[in-house]
């Protein structure tokens, strides 16, 4: 049984996360800021001002952009982009420090917005060869979160009938093959980040490629 943590809690962790995501961020050039994410076609830079957009938009403003989006989800999030980048990457930067410590979410799934900085930030940081990795304790509250359902990505899906297990952490969730390997590892892969499949292990392992 794992332990209930507070939202309170989950929201110091991503302000963490984001003051931790910032740093690394300041002294990238103009190359790096345009180098290709992991996150589909979005560059780092679109990738920070996504993160700046989700952290300004409340619940009933990201309603009205869905709806005046048809409910085109990608035309939705490219919309809300580019209304939160900056006509440099410094600019873009500096309206991401201004959220560090925001708590404005379009819903009160906390844990899912812990995951947005947990993953986009490695998003950022893997083709840039940033080591820094998320604590061990966003990293499981977001890889439980992810492990119990299908929220923005098919997390519960990817993994149906597989156990996994951290090897680095108090992680598990799942019965059936077993996949196992860090908790960031095993984080990414239910985020989609096919990538990171070659750091676990286990006799699930190849279940779980095929559904990424």
């Amino acid at each position: 049984m794992s332990n209930v943590i507070s939202r309170d809690a989950l929201w110091a962790m991503a302000h963490a996360e984001r003051a931790a995501l910032a740093d690394d961020l300041a002294d990238l050039n103009d190359r790096q800021w345009a180098q290709q994410s992991l996150c589909g076609r979005w560059t780092v830079e679109e990738v920070v001002a996504h993160l700046t957009a989700a952290a300004s938009t409340g619940r009933f403003r990201w309603l009205i952009s869905v709806v005046g989006a048809r409910f085109d989800f990608d035309e939705h999030n490219a919309r809300r982009l580019a209304e939160h980048r900056g006509a440099t990457p410094a600019e873009t930067l500096d309206r991401y420090r201004a959220i560090i410590t925001s708590t404005t979410a379009p819903s009160g799934h906390t844990a899912a917005w812990l995951g947005e900085v947990v993953v986009h930030a490695q998003d950022i940081r893997r083709p840039l060869g940033l080591q820094r990795e998320p604590s061990i304790e966003a990293a499981t509250e977001v890889a439980r979160f992810f492990a119990s359902r299908d929220f923005t990505v098919s997390s519960h899906s990817s993994t149906k009938d597989l156990r996994l297990q951290a090897t680095d952490g108090p992680f598990a969730a799942g019965t059936g093959s077993l996949v196992s390997g860090t908790t960031l590892a095993l984080t990414m892969a239910m985020a989609g980040r096919a990538t990171y499949c070659d750091e676990l292990t286990g006799p699930g392992l190849p279940i779980l490629r095929s559904r990424l």
